[in-house]
């Protein structure tokens, strides 16, 4: 057994895990990703020193394997989280009560530090279920351990996300519909959420405070998705979608296994702009100086171009 410093990451072979697990292997990190397919992940390993990665089996069921390797761990880190719910997952499960178990074990153990990602818009005021969810699981895992660490971020983009991809996506259409164009976010680039969460773990006397992290410009819904046209060489008329519509058409979506958009996203679009509000830590307190996402953006949505690789999706 060497003397690295163990880190279990719930969500390591998901969007942000991806870069999150490169970044903890140059920090000598030995990673144990819980995992319901490890044979899917198997990339993950391609990027780390051999024995630097270890998967073990993740069961909603039987939480005996992760409540070990958190025992083992020096360091846990929670990216698990989901956009929609459906029959198996519900907001409440997932980012509820799994926090706060994680940070049980945590607390039964000698783990230094629980970083806990969650949500920029996290409140238990808002009418949107995954908002609540979110703002509840902060404060289980906040009660559960008093090592933690929440993060929030706003919308996070880069190569394999789902939110620049699909509006380029869409661009096959002559009209993109757009719900709340005024609405407003801080896009940030998924690189930087990974270095914000290896900082927060070698910040020192940061325990139980909470960092609202977003990318360099706040840039309003109709205005980005305009970005991401631009970006790809794609003129489209972008349409402010009203609310009643967009709300029946969630209705509809709601039938399809991933649903373009839900009610409760619609509520999401109806409460506070997804910025950083300035009521907590954010970035500058972690020497971060984040990357311009329109620019780097032009990295991955090349293959949306005219002659690019998903030019005629």
């Amino acid at each position: 057994m060497n003397n690295y410093p163990i880190a279990t990451i719930l969500g390591g072979g998901g969007f942000i895990g991806r870069y999150l697990v490169r970044k903890m292997t140059e920090k000598n990190f030995q990673c144990i990703i819980p995992t319901r397919n490890a044979y899917l992940k198997g990339y993950l390993k391609t990027q780390a020193p051999p024995g630097a990665i270890e998967f073990i089996d993740f069961n909603l069921k039987d939480f005996s394997k992760i409540e070990e390797a958190i025992k083992n761990s020096d360091i846990v880190i929670n990216l698990i989280g989901i956009l929609f719910e459906n029959g198996k997952q519900k907001f409440s499960n997932v980012h509820s009560d799994l926090p706060g178990l994680i940070a049980k074990y945590c607390s039964e153990s000698e783990v230094k530090k629980f970083i806990h990602v969650s949500a920029i818009g996290a409140s238990a005021t808002s009418k949107s279920l995954y908002q609540k969810s979110k703002f509840s699981g902060e404060q289980k895992a906040l009660a559960n351990f008093k090592n933690t660490v929440i993060i929030r971020p706003s919308v996070v983009c880069g190569v394999e996300d789902n939110f620049t991809n699909l509006f380029a996506k869409l661009s096959i259409a002559p009209i993109i519909p757009v719900v709340k164009t005024a609405y407003k976010f801080q896009p940030i680039l998924v690189d930087d959420v990974a270095t914000a969460i290896v900082k927060a773990i070698e910040t020192k006397k940061n325990e139980g405070k909470i960092y609202e992290i977003g990318g360099p410009k706040v840039i309003s819904f109709g205005h980005m998705v305009k970005l991401i046209l631009n970006t790809i060489g794609k003129k489209r008329l972008v349409v402010n979608l009203p609310m009643p519509i967009a709300k029946i058409q969630a209705a509809l979506f709601s039938l399809m296994p991933k649903p373009l958009l839900t009610k409760d996203q619609c509520e999401i679009l109806n409460e506070a702009d997804n910025i950083v509000s300035n009521n907590h830590l954010t970035l500058k307190d972690l020497n971060i100086e984040p990357t311009d996402v329109q620019q780097a953006m032009s990295k991955w949505l090349w293959r949306f171009r005219d002659g690019g690789e998903f030019a005629k999706i």
